[in-house]
């Protein structure tokens, strides 16, 4: 029996050998090649790809072909999980490899049509677009074909086959599913429409109140036309449940530019950080292009042959959403003598057909039909109807329009020739190309010029038009139609402007004398107002003020409404403690403190006891976000000594609770939910500790046993309103505090020498896991610290992981 067991355990021990030694090689054979020699086909001439000391490539080629080229060789190198997720994603593909659970989503995006109308828009791009994306293509393939090594742990751990040949039409429906990101005004139509099956419209216009200082927009009353299509609302709800998220939440970015005047060393200086929902590997992939005629270093997506945010040795410029209403929903009515035909204002049309096959992994394939209208495709078809749907589901359809689903979409032009501009000229003919999302870009050069322009397609909507694209309209009624786009020369804009200064922050960015209608939708001016305030606080900045600018995590928002907080009557000794201490408190949403946790667990119990009842269980289960909340919220708290239409005020009568008492409860509620999560010392609570930034691996944040190795989470400072954003989720009961939307990267650029330009992203260059790239930006992007931007050879080489040459 000794002898037995002495064998089981050698047996063991050499078991246990083997798969740590196949664990370490996996672990090495899955890492990118940087050093030496490839020799690829499709190359014109030899070109040398320098990673640097923190892991980003510097493409030194002969040519821009050649350097398309080997930048899609270092995307498929270090990113390829994510290339092959992100162009699943686009063409509705994901239950091939995740099963079931995904079909639902293939069957919104193949309604929506992103792959197909991706391959009709590389058709019409001009030559130097095409080419750019074949050769980048062409990398990508080349390295598949001739990779050695195994396959990063997703495909292993998902059984996922080797990635297909990358094609153009991957590169620009990865694109368009980021302007999916920043344009989906249609959630806040949808919200309007089931609104009105539960409020009148003096409750809807207050619950969605207009800008700070605008009149609400005057719209018809469309209470009593959706409650006849109660059945239609709740079809597009369920779909609405299927559909990519869409950060409507987070329309958030800042970027700002100053004059020569304005700044230390003589020359322009420019800041930016656009907020998006933080993933791991990042969205972000930084990389330098360089080549006869272009010199471009900064921010790629993985899957898109440009450098979308960064500079080149004339110019720099940054981004941030404008968040124009360019999604319109169409009530279209079915012909009740033919169900293949819909109304439209020159009678019955007949839809046009397409039948898409989704295969999904372990299951037989699954037809779906798809209608389209003279608007766009009916995306209430995407789930089947149920057997008992109200009559009105089978009597009318929801069409969607939007700007991106247009075969003339050529943003990917424009983010390419911009790389190559040279001065606000070249600058303004790339944006003339601009489609979607419509950003607000800033600009400067190192002559001394600043500018903007806020560039894309804008519906214009007719003056009879009493919807005002807020919500869905008759699609047989000509007046809510599209007459075009806002012509390029009348998009806002600004070019060296007598204040030396222009701020964007998602912020309302036209004046009341402005002509065209871009959205009534602004993101509130808050981490606007704070930006133009620490600029205007000194004469001079220089890169290190605008980096601190960049940190600051002061909350405007709170400081607002902390004195209106404070006339609580509190109804407990902690409740005494926790007013007290916010009294004191200057409104930083620091990680360290727990001030910054007790204001925002009230401000959700406020907003849930204000609005629970009015809303409903499954409204507020859907649209329970701070975009929606906080401006309805912060009203109530200014009138609740005359009573509003969510709690009465010190005269009773209305049937509502009083305000007096919402503020007492809501702030009790918040303390016990908090002493439940953190313990019962108020003092050791840390606003960073619940305010975690998580960055999600897609899909095995999913999966708890693989999240804890592929997630990265953090404490992170700054709240919604903060210009250090960390957007939290008040619909998690689980974690509603955890930052899952933030700066997803942050760049300052100095016109006067641009090799002292500055950037970080939230994780690290590397999508493998088992890489010590994989994450090492990411406590550096919490403390707001950042790499340099250098682009001279000699100073990259520097501590260099090593240089690999590319060869025909």
């Amino acid at each position: 029996m000794k002898s037995f067991a002495r064998i089981a355990a050698l047996l063991l021990a050499a078991l246990l050998v083997i798969v740590a030694a196949t664990f370490f090689w996996y672990r090495s054979a899955t890492q990118p090649q940087v050093s030496g020699k490839l020799q690829m086909n499709g190359l014109q001439e030899a070109v040398d790809i320098v990673r640097d000391a923190e892991g980003i490539p510097h493409i030194y080629a002969k040519s821009a072909h050649d350097a398309f080229f080997a930048l899609g060789v270092t995307h498929a190198q270090d990113r390829l999980w994510q290339m092959e997720m992100n162009r699943r994603i686009a063409a509705g593909r994901m239950a091939e490899v995740l099963g079931p659970a995904a079909l639902d989503t293939d069957r919104f995006l193949r309604t929506l049509g992103v792959r197909r109308n991706a391959e009709a828009i590389v058709r019409n791009l001009a030559p130097d677009a095409r080419a750019a994306l074949d050769a980048y293509a062409e990398g990508v393939n080349r390295y598949l074909e001739q990779r050695s090594g195994p396959l990063p742990p997703e495909f292993l751990l998902t059984g996922a086959l080797a990635p297909a040949p990358w094609e153009p039409a991957d590169s620009i429906a990865w694109q368009t599913m980021m302007a999916w990101d920043l344009s989906a005004n249609w959630t806040q139509e949808l919200l309007r429409m089931r609104l009105a099956q539960r409020m009148d419209m003096a409750h809807i216009q207050a619950f969605l109140p207009p800008y700070p200082g605008d009149a609400p927009l005057h719209t018809q009353d469309y209470t009593s036309l959706y409650r006849s299509l109660a059945g239609t609302a709740a079809q597009l709800e369920k779909v609405s449940r299927i559909a990519p998220p869409s950060l409507v939440e987070g329309m958030g970015s800042n970027n700002w530019v100053l004059g020569s005047r304005r700044s230390a060393t003589g020359k322009p200086l420019l800041a930016n950080d656009p907020h998006l929902g933080l993933s791991a590997p990042a969205l972000w992939y930084f990389a330098h292009l360089s080549a006869p005629g272009l010199n471009v270093i900064g921010a790629t997506l993985p899957g898109v042959p440009a450098d979308t945010l960064g500079h080149n040795d004339q110019i720099a410029w940054g981004l941030t959403n404008t968040a124009p209403d360019v999604q319109d929903l169409f009530i279209e009515q079915i012909n009740p003598d033919n169900a293949a035909q819909y109304r439209t204002p020159d009678g019955w049309a007949a839809f046009d057909h397409r039948t898409e096959t989704i295969r999904v992994k372990g299951q037989a394939d699954v037809q779906l039909t798809v209608r389209e209208t003279r608007h766009g495709p009916v995306i209430t078809g995407a789930l089947p109807l149920a057997d008992r749907a109200p009559v009105d589901a089978r009597t009318h359809v929801i069409a969607f329009a939007w700007t991106a689903l247009r075969p003339d979409d050529l943003t990917y032009q424009a983010s390419l020739r911009l790389n190559r501009a040279r001065d606000w000229e070249q600058f303004l003919a790339a944006m003339r190309d601009f489609s979607a999302p419509q950003q607000n870009v800033v600009y400067a050069d190192v002559a001394g010029n600043v500018g903007f322009i806020a560039p894309a397609r804008v519906p214009v909507r007719r003056r009879d038009n009493d919807l005002k694209g807020l919500a869905p309209a008759p699609g047989w009624d000509a007046r809510y139609d599209w007459t075009g786009f806002i012509p390029f020369d009348d998009l806002p804009r600004e070019y060296n402007p007598l204040s030396q200064q222009i701020v964007t922050a998602n912020q309302k960015i036209v004046g009341p004398a402005y002509s065209h209608f871009i959205t009534s939708e602004w993101t509130l001016p808050y981490r606007a107002q704070r930006i133009a305030s620490l600029l205007e606080a000194k004469p001079l900045h220089d890169m290190d003020s605008f980096a601190t600018i960049q940190k600051d995590d002061f909350s405007l928002a709170a400081r607002e409404l902390l004195p209106l907080l404070a006339r609580t009557a509190p109804k407990s000794d902690q409740a005494r403690n926790a007013l007290a201490a916010l009294k004191q408190w200057d409104g930083k949403m620091d990680a360290a403190r727990f001030e910054p946790l007790v204001y925002n667990a009230w401000m959700r119990e406020l907003s849930r006891q204000l609005f629970a009842a009015p809303l409903g269980e499954s409204l507020m289960k859907d649209y329970w976000e701070q975009r929606n909340i906080h401006q309805p919220t912060a009203e109530a708290l200014r009138t609740m000594d005359t009573g509003n239409l969510w709690c009465s005020g010190a005269s009773a009568g209305n049937g509502l609770p009083r305000c007096t008492e919402v503020l007492s409860a809501s702030l009790d509620s918040a303390l016990a939910d908090l002493r439940t999560r953190y313990g019962d010392d108020m003092q050791a609570w840390k606003w960073g500790k619940a305010h975690e930034a998580l960055s999600e691996h897609r899909p095995f944040s999913k999966v708890p046993s693989l999240a804890k190795y592929f997630d990265i989470r953090l404490p992170s400072p700054g709240d919604t309103y903060t210009v250090n954003v960390g957007r939290h989720n008040l619909r998690d009961e689980a974690a509603p505090f955890t930052n899952h939307h933030a700066a997803s990267l942050r760049a300052l650029y100095d016109l006067s020498n641009l090799e002292n330009s500055r950037f970080i992203h939230s994780t690290g260059q590397s999508g493998n896991v088992f890489s010590p790239l994989y994450s090492n930006y990411a406590q550096r992007w919490i403390d707001v610290a950042y790499l340099p931007m250098r682009t001279v050879r000699a100073e990259v080489e520097k501590g260099m992981l090593g240089t690999l040459a590319l060869t025909p």
